[in-house]
């Protein structure tokens, strides 16, 4: 006699999430029909052995099985990387993280550490002058950091412009603020593939996207065309933004001490 009993309906409910959850990853990367492709293949490989109990193709099966593990590992390394970093940014693990932190890591962000990117952000998008800029918060970013070159320096509002300024080199690029410092600017961000962005927004808005999606920053976007500004987290954006709403967002969501 089969039993079900509570037990059963929350292991079956939690395989269920983490099945979405892996779909919705899937999803963001454009791995979706991959992903589909490999339920598939698992439940083909569960009747024929489980079910029908046939000997030789299961051989097979659970052959391509043992082997295909690591082959995914491999061809999902990206997916499982952004997998544990998102485990490890969630808020409750944030609180973790605080409690080993010392003092002075623990300083709250000052208004005077927001405004020359406020003052910034708003002088660009007056003159149309695009830009893109990536703050860190738990997540590191050392390999986007070491994608473009390295600066180092105070967070200034001249500085932020002359980067980004039409003529200057580093302009195309991404800008890293991290601890309170511009650490590097023409940096390399990966692209979101997501359908659902609006055709209207280019390819500093992709950035800013994919970035968000495979860490906890805030990307700060000055659109060339409009000079609106805008900021993706999470994998979402907050749409043209005023001068009192950025500096809001800024000081209450970024942990750049």
């Amino acid at each position: 006699m089969i039993s079900f009993g509570l037990k059963d309906f929350v292991d079956i409910l939690l395989v269920a999430l983490l099945l979405y959850y892996i779909y919705r990853l899937m999803k963001e990367s454009s791995s979706a029909n991959i992903f589909g492709g490999i339920i598939v293949f698992i439940v083909v490989w569960i009747f024929v052995s489980q079910i029908f109990e046939m000997r030789l193709l299961g051989g097979i099966l659970d052959k391509l099985v043992n082997v295909g593990s690591l082959a995914l590992i491999i061809l999902f390394q990206e997916e499982i990387r952004h997998f544990f970093s998102t485990i490890g940014s969630r808020p409750g693990v944030n609180l973790m993280v605080q409690l080993f932190r010392s003092k002075k890591e623990k300083d709250k962000v000052h208004r005077e550490d927001i405004m020359p990117i406020v003052m910034a952000c708003m002088s660009m998008s007056k003159q149309k002058v695009g830009a893109l800029i990536v703050m860190e918060r738990y997540v590191g970013l050392s390999e986007i950091i070491n994608s473009g070159d390295i600066i180092n320096a105070n967070v200034t509002q001249r500085l932020i412009e002359n980067i980004f300024f039409k003529n200057s080199p580093l302009h195309d690029g991404a800008m890293i603020i991290s601890h309170k410092r511009i650490k590097a600017a023409g940096c390399i961000l990966p692209i979101s593939h997501d359908t659902d962005i609006p055709k209207s927004l280019g390819l500093r808005h992709r950035a800013a996207l994919g970035i968000s999606q495979k860490s906890d920053c805030l990307a700060i976007v000055v659109s060339e065309e409009t000079g609106g500004i805008s900021i993706a987290e999470k994998g979402n954006f907050r749409l043209r933004l005023s001068a009192e709403e950025l500096e809001s967002v800024l000081a209450k969501e970024a942990a750049i001490s």
